[in-house]
């Protein structure tokens, strides 16, 4: 890791964590394209696999509002 890197990694690591978690999600979706044709494609048979899983019935789903609830419980914060 290179000196600008590690000051960064410092930086952030100090934030709150509601904004660490902003942060790594920002840089998350930076690396969209990043990965290689093979690992797309095994997300591609993953979600296909759970779409086709969730339309039979063969596993519980929940509103949104009640994940983010248990989210928010949890880890005390939810997107804020």
């Amino acid at each position: 890791m290179s000196p600008t890197a590690a000051q960064v990694l410092e930086a952030a690591m100090s934030l709150p964590q509601g904004e660490r978690a902003e942060v790594a999600n920002c840089l998350w979706e930076s690396m969209e394209g990043f990965a290689t044709p093979e690992i797309a494609t095994a997300w591609q048979i993953e979600i296909a696999e759970r779409i086709r899983a969730s339309d039979a019935g063969e596993i519980e789903s929940l509103p949104a509002e009640e994940v983010h609830a248990r989210l928010k419980a949890k880890y005390g914060f939810f997107g804020d």
